[in-house]
């Protein structure tokens, strides 16, 4: 018989343990600290305050969890004394029926691991979607984590233990995230399309009006037809709209959505989670023949990334009445306009006007968005709420020298361009440290004609400095511009400046952030408020309404804009569930 939360919450504490035994690898002391934590909320609840045992536990007692797991296709396999799940989970990936090439494989990297990190390799093979990994995959991850430093390796095996944890504690509850595994389908049933170039090395790129990116809005299109939307558009720029109207004629409207097309090697999740859970969550909705006292509008913004055009945020900026005409006239890197590549997708531009919303029909925009950083990853936390999308600037500057032989000018005689730009560097990542959630990067070096025998005498730089607010942002960059003049002056060198892009920042509309924040709690999951460091289709709509996002983990450390860039069923479940709190709240609102 299924576990309950309220089974658990009732259970003597020797009790309690003996219902959870199983979940951590022979480590019963986790499920007894636990039980004090009662009484838990929700299954999620519970998985949390696991993860908080271990996390607060010794290092002596961490690595004692990690090295009471087995090792993959290891000795405990061969000889069968592997535990009932550690079994069943090995076997789902193929682990019991390797060929002989594979396991002399999987056997060589085990020593490596346990050589350098003197520890199991821990990976929770039934994967992100809980149907198992392939054994390409499992040995690609193996070979890849080999490389990590040691801290940060002791830690993904941690969290891979606790996703190993989750599945088994959705089999203990008869648990299944379905909402969770159809949205987590629909990304990867979208990926099958790629642009040219790409799609031979087995690498996800979506630009903007591609044959890839048409067939993408198409297939979004018709997941929103299948969903049940009242009315589904690909608009004049290639937005996918759908619309799920309220109970009257006459209600306001909830926005949200994100963008579809990718960087080039891209992840499948970035900006397409921001479609599909809200199709999920109508979906929902039309199973249960329920109306909300409000319209239901996702949009699939068609461009956001700004790779074939220069033109970021295109989709979201049509709908703002941002759409700059002079990007009709770009060309990509085959010659095509953008114009050209309209009338081939068969878009007239001159509908795009009409495309401009009303802010007084809408009542605000929120957004779902994979987190792409790893703070909530190593929070070992599933959902965050965004408090801000960061204001930045960018420059694009140069440091002149004197270029001079390397081994014939002593050094308090040098005008070393690259040094300046090099103590520039280490003041930037300073200066933002001490803000505690700023940042500062410089991204592009290059000295020009340089010269493994000559003293740099010019250095190219970027400098993109972001911050949770325009007074702070502008304090930053204030300091840092300040800094480059003291270091030009002290090094007797110049420099020029020049500033490519500035972004205000976009604070989340209290009432919305709260709507989030109320409807995360009501799922038991601790509330974590963060600032988005990466912009977001929520920065052009917050120029008209209120917004206010929910960022969703990502696994392999949160990686994002790269092939590694995931989410799990469960987390991704949250996220749906979360939605669909804010909605139903907001009706209830709407009924008062």
């Amino acid at each position: 018989m299924a576990l309950s939360i309220e089974q658990l919450n009732a259970a003597a504490p020797d009790q309690f343990a003996a219902l959870l035994d199983g979940t951590y690898e022979h480590s019963p002391w986790i499920a007894q600290r636990a039980a004090a934590a009662r009484p838990f909320r929700s299954l999620a609840h519970l998985k949390h305050a696991l993860v908080q045992v271990v996390s607060s536990a010794t290092e002596d007692e961490q690595l004692g969890l990690i090295r009471a797991h087995p090792e993959l296709a290891g000795k405990a396999m061969v000889s069968k004394t592997l535990t009932a799940e550690s079994t069943h989970e090995q076997g789902k990936a193929g682990l019991t029926e390797c060929t002989p090439e594979e396991f002399a494989k999987i056997q060589q990297l085990n020593a490596d691991y346990n050589a350098k990190f003197g520890f199991p390799f821990i990976l929770a093979v039934r994967g992100p979607r809980g149907t198992g990994l392939g054994k390409r995959e499992i040995i690609d991850t193996f070979e890849r984590r080999l490389h990590h430093p040691a801290d940060f390796e002791r830690g993904e095996a941690l969290r891979n233990i606790h996703r190993i944890a989750e599945i088994r504690l959705d089999d203990k509850f008869g648990v299944t995230p379905a909402l969770g595994n159809d949205v987590w389908d629909w990304h990867e049933q979208l990926s099958v399309h790629t642009d040219p170039g790409y799609a031979e090395k087995g690498q996800l790129t979506v630009t903007y009006l591609t044959e890839a990116h048409r067939a993408c809005a198409q297939q979004i299109a018709g997941c929103m037809r299948d969903a049940g939307f009242d009315s589904v558009e690909i608009d004049a720029v290639g937005n996918v709209v759908g619309r799920y109207e309220g109970t009257s004629p006459d209600a306001r409207t909830l926005l949200t959505g994100s963008h579809y097309d990718t960087v080039r090697n891209g992840g499948k999740y970035d900006g397409r989670l921001g479609i599909f859970v809200p199709i999920a969550c109508v979906r929902e909705l039309k199973r249960q023949g329920r109306r909300l006292p409000y319209a239901f509008e996702v949009v699939g913004f068609a461009e956001e990334e700004g790779q074939r055009y220069k033109a970021t945020f295109l989709g979201s900026g049509a709908l703002t009445g941002h759409f700059d005409p002079k990007w009709l006239d770009q060309k990509d890197a085959d010659g095509i306009t953008m114009r050209e590549a309209r009338a081939i997708a068969g878009l007239k531009e001159e509908d795009i006007p009409q495309l401009k919303r009303d802010p007084s029909r809408y009542l605000g925009f929120v957004e779902v968005h994979i987190e792409q950083g790893p703070v909530l990853t190593e929070l070992d936390l599933p959902l965050g709420i965004v408090t801000s999308i960061n204001g930045g600037v960018r420059y694009v500057g140069e440091v002149i020298g004197m270029a001079s032989h390397a081994g014939t000018t002593p050094m308090n005689r040098r005008r070393d361009a690259a040094a300046a730009v090099a103590e520039l560097i280490l003041y930037a990542e300073q200066r933002a440290a001490r803000d505690g959630d700023s940042v500062a990067t410089v991204g592009m070096l290059e000295v020009p004609s340089g010269s493994i025998n000559v003293v740099p005498g010019r250095c190219k730089f970027s400098l993109d400095l972001r911050a949770p607010n325009n007074p702070q942002r502008d304090k930053l960059t204030a300091d840092v511009l300040a800094e480059l003049v003291a270091i030009c002056e002290r090094r007797g060198v110049r420099h020029t400046i020049e500033e490519s892009m500035k972004a205000s920042a976009a604070p989340s509309a209290p009432d919305w952030q709260q709507r989030w924040e109320k409807a995360v709690d009501a799922l038991g999951v601790p509330l974590h408020r963060m600032p988005s460091g990466a912009g977001h289709d929520a920065m052009k709509l917050h120029e008209v309404m209120p917004q206010a996002m929910l960022f969703v983990r990502g696994i392999n450390s949160g990686i994002s804009h790269n092939p590694l860039e995931s989410s799990t069923n469960n987390d991704i479940q949250l996220a749906v569930e979360a939605f669909q709190l804010l909605l139903d709240n907001l009706a209830s609102e709407k009924a008062h």
